[in-house]
């Protein structure tokens, strides 16, 4: 398996233009299969969500898609019936300029809370996004689903399966209000695999709950969160239909590296960020109280701040996670701080390893938390970002 040079899926065309949802730059973004596609999508658990998952969530269970449109800038959430008429609208559009069933497009929208879609901007985006649609479009898309991203997100992967090369490749966006439910703020993946239908919904959901839910960004799970996975099948290759299998298991492989690589991006560009944060929690007695140490790290605003002033305050790591009422081994728990042990044995490791982890959390733009607990065999990992005064200021001013 190998990293593809250019994020090209054999079968799929895509774009990104300006319409004008968004003040400036790319807003409205179309991927689109040759072929009827297999899909496979997660969505947001929470119980406010946007018209665009009501409709996409239906429609998906069909296992059967051929596109998806999506805006940036506005996230058609708490619209009402409008809202709903307005998603299906955008469906319409898309389909119409594709010649395909309106059942078949699956669609996204991102952006501000409680405000309606421009429907005459959108209806001239389609029709150009459709205009637009070209094999190396996947880059402009991934421009145009941003909304306070720095940078777009994609990833490649190809591998053989049955002597035939498959690709499998994705776009993600999302800065702020991330700590993914079963899905990430919005993300797309596409291959020209053959898979069945149970098959795909499988992989997606093992892939999403190790990569995408393992991202928190600020601990706020969004309405919108949408993770959509296409096979169309022009590769050539043999069906993938049974889990576990030489072929299927590399093919699970390729798609869990293009979802971690995008998901630590996703924290890389947090909001405000400056710090990728690798939670690494080991020796927990369960993995459930494995998982609840690594969220409370990673959410805790006294230790993202921390990382951010670079103060090797392994204090802050130590209340949070005995705030979670987990089980552990005091004296025989461990801290490390970018590779330097900070606590140990009941104590701190001293003046002069606080000194050398202030150091290394000055110098370093990726930055690793180890607990081990000391307490069972079960671990735990999430990447998260520090918390800025950026952090602040972009989400002070975000609807002015």
């Amino acid at each position: 398996m190998k990293a593809a040079a250019t994020p090209r899926v054999p079968g799929f065309r895509a774009s990104g233009v300006h319409c004008g949802v968004k003040a400036k730059g790319l807003d409205l973004a179309l991927l689109a299969s040759e072929v009827p596609a297999t899909v496979a999508g997660v969505f947001t658990r929470s119980s406010v969500v946007g018209a665009p998952v009501e409709l996409s969530r239906q429609r998906v269970r069909s296992g059967r898609a051929r596109a998806v449109v999506v805006n940036s800038g506005v996230a058609n959430v708490a619209m009402g019936a409008r809202g709903r008429r307005d998603a299906v609208r955008m469906g319409d559009l898309a389909a119409r300029a594709l010649g395909c069933p309106a059942r078949d497009v699956l669609v996204a929208s991102t952006g501000v809370i409680g405000e309606p879609l421009p429907m005459a901007a959108i209806g001239r985006g389609v029709s150009a996004a459709a205009q637009a649609l070209a094999e190396g479009g996947l880059a402009r898309a991934a421009q145009a689903i941003r909304t306070t991203d720095t940078f777009a997100k994609l990833a490649s992967r190809r591998l053989r399966i049955g002597g035939r090369m498959v690709t499998v490749a994705g776009i993600a966006k999302g800065s702020g209000m991330i700590e993914p439910d079963m899905a990430t703020m919005l993300a797309f993946l596409l291959t020209d695999a053959d898979t069945s239908s149970p098959y795909l919904r499988g992989v997606l959901r093992r892939v999403s709950d190790d990569t995408f839910n393992r991202v928190s960004v600020d601990g706020e799970t969004s309405t919108s969160d949408s993770v959509l996975l296409l096979a169309n099948g022009v590769s050539g290759a043999p069906r993938l239909s049974r889990t576990g299998a030489g072929d299927a298991h590399r093919f699970e492989e390729a798609v869990h590296a293009v979802a971690e690589s995008l998901a630590m991006d996703l924290a890389r560009d947090g909001e405000g960020a400056t710090k990728l944060v690798k939670v690494v929690v080991s020796g927990a007695s369960s993995a459930r109280e494995a998982r609840a140490s690594a969220r409370r790290v990673a959410n805790s605003l006294l230790v993202k701040t921390a990382i951010f002033g670079a103060d090797p305050n392994w204090g802050r790591i130590l209340q949070t996670v005995g705030a979670g009422r987990v089980k552990l081994n005091l004296a025989r728990t461990r801290i490390r701080l970018c590779g330097i042990t900070v606590f140990r044995d009941g104590a701190s490791a001293g003046p002069a390893a606080r000194r050398r982890a202030a150091e290394r959390l000055a110098g370093s733009d990726e930055v690793e938390i180890s607990v081990d607990l000391a307490a069972g065999a079960h671990s735990e990992r999430i990447w998260t970002c520090d918390l800025t005064t950026d952090y602040v200021r972009i989400n002070a001013e975000y609807t002015t």
